[in-house]
């Protein structure tokens, strides 16, 4: 099924279901009556709501009828209160959900730049092509071969725009969802309310659900570098928060690799910018390498000649947990291919934290680590076959790790590992290096953007991610 096929399905399922029908048919999202279901109304109309009949149309979507009991003449009880707070609960998935649109129509309009500028070079070769300047052919045979490696992009932009007409549609179920709770809300009946809440609270987890699964995709492309500001040595790394509060936007700032143990706290990625102000943080170990990352309000860093990971409240300014990361190499053994002490990178995606590293016993390949970030226990791992040696730096991306084959000159993301099929392939998407010496590179999942620190440059990159959701992830 299409992207938005499987969700159409998902809320023919579940958006009816919640809301009541008294019929045996029920109009499909994409248009045109079902009638294959039966049934046999209650017995008892006094009875809580309940499903009793459900069907499959001709595309497979699974469709729900559910019987209402009578109304009651009673009304303005305490249950009144016990909707408006369903109502609430919808309501903030409409927020959510202008949030998803407002990032979808966004990259819906890059990619219907990039298409228009894609066609319009074909549409101009062809012109050429067919003028027979023979001056010209070498030229225009370049073209026509880059055309070649852009067509299949095409069918791509298809599937964004797709995504953005789902995430219209998917406003549509949430303000008619509104507007029956608002009816409910002026003559509420004797509805069973836990089954209610209960339909509420499923919906708000698969709605949950498939935004997650929107925001996440796989890499395709990597913007320009944006330089945010120039400061410091050669080596360091800068980040912010994909936790932090709403409206918060601090920016937090590590100079050098090793042998300090200052972090600059920048109050919004402006004053980072235009000033120099900032409270400074002294940390109770020097941090090694440049992999750091903070993380709903703690600093998670390697500690200076070891293969131990610290946990460090930034707020009260103490150690919340201290682990070893087993069997991993350290002290320049197992660094990136620019060395700085690199052993242990930590990352964070839509999934949480994880470290990235290199073992003996995975004779000095990458090794990717899922890990708790309250406990730092490693939850899962998966030892891969690239030397990490040879990477250039890494970053992960909805769980798939990301390298690159160099940190110097030409550089392109060159090898994807993903961890929820333990799958790996080689790739070839070219990235900008600005500044010739890349020495960190981070995902954040909050911005869906890249950081750098290029050669005492502090650089952004935006990201290309192309989604496609499958039926059994619903």
């Amino acid at each position: 099924l299409s992207t938005m096929a499987m969700i159409t399905n998902w809320m023919s399922q579940t958006l009816p279901s919640l809301v009541g029908l008294n019929t045996t048919k029920l109009t499909a999202a994409t248009g045109g009556t079902l009638d294959r279901s039966t049934g046999v109304l209650p017995t008892n109309p006094e009875e809580s709501w309940q499903v009793y009949s459900s069907a499959q149309d001709s595309e497979g979507r699974c469709i729900c009828t559910v019987v209402a009991p009578q109304q009651t003449m009673c009304s303005r009880d305490a249950r009144t209160k016990q909707l408006r707070q369903l109502l609430e609960k919808v309501q903030n998935m409409s927020q959510s959900i202008e949030v998803l649109d407002r990032r979808t129509q966004r990259d819906l309009q890059y990619v219907e730049k990039m298409e228009n500028q894609m066609r319009g070079l074909e549409s101009k070769f062809k012109q050429v092509e067919e003028s027979h300047k023979q001056h010209l052919a070498r030229q225009f045979k370049a073209i026509k071969a880059k055309m070649e490696e852009l067509r299949p992009l095409i069918p791509v932009l298809e599937e964004y725009k797709a995504d953005a007409k789902l995430v219209l549609q998917f406003k549509e179920e949430v303000q008619n969802l509104t507007s029956v709770l608002n009816e409910l809300q002026e003559e509420i009946g004797a509805y069973d309310y836990e089954e209610l809440q209960n339909r509420v609270s499923n919906l708000e987890e698969r709605l949950r659900a498939c935004m997650q699964k929107l925001a996440c995709g796989k890499l395709t492309g990597i913007s320009d570098p944006i330089t945010i500001k120039t400061s410091g040595s050669r080596f360091g790394s800068w980040m912010t928060d994909p936790l932090a509060p709403e409206g918060e936007n601090k920016v937090w700032y590590m100079d050098s690799y090793h042998n300090n143990r200052f972090v600059r706290e920048y109050k919004s990625m402006a004053d980072f910018m235009n000033t120099d102000n900032f409270t400074s943080h002294r940390l109770p170990h020097p941090w090694s390498g440049t992999g750091q990352v903070v993380y709903n309000g703690s600093i998670y860093f390697n500690k200076y000649q070891s293969h131990i990971i610290i946990r460090f409240d930034l707020k009260t300014e103490t150690i919340l947990k201290t682990r070893s990361l087993d069997y991993a190499g350290y002290n320049n053994m197992y660094h990136y291919a620019w060395g700085g002490h690199s052993d242990i990178d930590l990352m964070v995606d839509e999934n949480g934290l994880w470290a990235v590293y290199a073992t003996n016993q995975n004779a000095g390949n990458i090794v990717i680590s899922k890990l708790d970030p309250n406990t730092l226990q490693s939850l899962q791992t998966w030892n891969t076959s690239y030397p990490k040696r040879s990477a250039g730096e890494a970053f992960i991306i909805c769980g798939t790790l990301y390298v690159t084959n160099g940190y110097s000159g030409g550089t392109k993301v060159h090898y994807a590992y993903q961890t929820n099929a333990s799958t790996y392939e080689y790739i070839d998407i070219p990235f900008q290096n600005k500044y010739s010496h890349i020495s960190m590179l981070d995902y954040n999942p909050k911005d869906r953007a890249l950081y750098a620190w290029n050669n005492g440059h502090q650089i952004l990159y935006n990201v290309t991610l192309f989604h496609v959701i499958r039926s059994d992830e619903l």
